[in-house]
């Protein structure tokens, strides 16, 4: 008998069960449990703002730089740093896992000054990151696996969006502590002393070094400098006061319980009669003498800087990192977030900063080593195109000296456009006190404007912003401001 044609038999299969010819044989999907995430809030006020047809159309929720005609703006050193790159002819080889080793030391000594006493002892370390999340994740991962003896981290309220899905992700904990006042559209910093008074020993507490990101609120150096004192000691503001006492009334040692009770009851009576306000603006000078001559209890409160805006803010470097390096002077231990999408409008280069303050130097080197173990299964080594940018212009007299009239142009720019903005409202006759608007500073401002009041500017004047009535100030120009004024007064007025 003759052995059938391969053809035959498959078309004579399918004439006997016609499913089993027709129809694709498939297996139930991997992902039926996989569900539709929500939109990103910004994506989506971008999305639509692209529908619109409005002529008069403004984006106030992208967060970059813009120049005064609304476009992109690429700075010149970056120009020039590219073109002197390219004429050297450098190879594409890998980077080490942590990055181009100049642009890590340019990079630290950015933030932290070159004279910084903690690089001359070499006693920190800098990798390079992904730009300032890749940057923040790296650090979670670190506080994840190394920082055991505590998972929370406390972040300001509100902070940058990103923040909690970062550190979430990585399997710490989050908490918050109170940082902005709608009600003054301004730093609640009664309610950050209390808040931070309270947080237990070990957590990590995230600080944005300066231009807040969303509201544009920072403290002013004399409250950085009462936040590094609650930050770094384990004591409240009424109790400075009883140290205060005790330090210029010293007790006789047979009868200090005695004394300490009786103080006790004085400090009660004091806490009843006076307000926080005043209690929290107790002298600092006075404190400073007492704990430069006493050991007090550490709180061990681990400090995290997020510093995306140096230079970008005020239009001077060494302002905008002045609370990280006080908070350093201070003996903090501190970990460093740098990102240089906003100040070199380095944005799709991806370059960041990832920085670890030790002890001392072999500390220094056992850190080191862990950061490239977490580095190695993630990205295995960072890009290297925006590091030698970057480190081109910083280590370059010339292009570093155009780079900082650069970015303090693009930072007046911004404070120019907060100040025209606040004029044309006058104009408008809004009655409304708009001075938050030029006291926050950096990118974004919290317009205080309501969820209703936003809806009304998306919907009759095309003007697009978060929900939360957060503007980019980059968006506006001194073509457009005289528009979003009008519509900002219509919806307030």
């Amino acid at each position: 008998m003759a052995l059938l044609k391969p053809s035959k038999f498959i078309s004579s299969v399918g004439s006997l069960t016609p499913s089993l010819a027709t129809l694709p044989i498939r297996s139930s999907s991997w992902w039926t449990e996989v569900q539709m995430g929500p939109p990103d809030p910004i994506l989506g006020v971008t999305e639509a703002f692209k529908r619109d047809t409005n002529s008069k159309k403004m984006n106030l929720g992208v967060g970059a730089y813009r120049d005064d005609n609304g476009k992109p703006y690429v700075l010149s050193c970056v120009r020039k740093a590219e073109a002197l790159i390219a004429s050297k002819m450098l190879d594409k080889e890998y980077l080490p896992i942590g990055g181009l080793g100049d642009f890590n030391k340019a990079c630290a000594e950015l933030a932290l000054g070159p004279d910084s006493e903690v690089l001359k002892s070499k006693r920190s370390i800098t990798v390079q990151t992904i730009s300032g999340t890749g940057s923040l994740r790296i650090g979670a991962n670190f506080l994840s696996r190394f920082h055991t003896v505590a998972r929370d981290v406390y972040l300001p309220k509100p902070s940058w969006g990103n923040h909690t899905p970062i550190f979430r992700d990585a399997g710490m904990q989050l908490k918050a502590y109170r940082y902005y006042d709608p009600a003054t559209c301004g730093f609640d910093f009664t309610g950050a002393l209390d808040d931070v008074s309270k947080i237990p020993e070990h957590s990590v507490i995230m600080l944005h070094a300066c231009a807040h990101n969303p509201t544009g609120v920072d403290p002013r150096p004399e409250q950085w400098k009462e936040l590094s004192a609650v930050i770094k000691v384990r004591v409240t503001v009424a109790v400075i006061y009883l140290f205060i006492f005790l330090y210029f009334i010293p007790p006789s040692s047979f009868h200090i319980l005695h004394y300490l009770l009786s103080i006790a009851k004085i400090m009660m009576f004091l806490l009843n009669s006076l307000n926080d306000k005043i209690l929290q603006t107790v002298d600092l000078m006075l404190l400073d003498i007492f704990l430069s001559t006493h050991s007090l209890q550490k709180r061990k409160l681990l400090v995290f800087f997020d510093m995306a805006y140096q230079g970008f803010a005020s239009g001077d470097i060494d302002r905008d990192a002045w609370a990280v390096r006080y908070f350093l002077e201070q003996g903090h231990s501190v970990l460093l977030s740098q990102s240089f999408a906003k100040n070199m409008g380095l944005y799709g280069e991806r370059v960041g900063g990832f920085t670890v303050v030790c002890a001392d130097a072999e500390e220094a080197k056992r850190v080191e080593s862990q950061l490239k173990i977490l580095i190695r299964p993630i990205y295995s080594n960072p890009p290297m195109n925006g590091a030698r940018i970057a480190s081109t212009i910083l280590s370059t007299p010339e292009l570093r000296s155009t780079w900082l009239e650069e970015v303090k142009g693009m930072a007046d720019r911004i404070i120019k456009m907060r100040e025209m903005l606040v004029t044309n409202l006058k104009k408008e006759g809004s009655t409304h006190n708009w001075q938050h608007v030029i006291d926050q500073i950096g990118m974004f401002c919290f317009t205080g404007l309501k969820p209703e009041q936003v809806e009304r500017l998306t919907k009759e004047f095309s003007v697009y912003m978060t929900k939360d009535g957060r503007i980019s100030v980059a968006g506006v120009t001194s073509g457009n401001v005289g528009y979003l004024a009008h519509a900002i007064h219509q919806v307030t007025k």
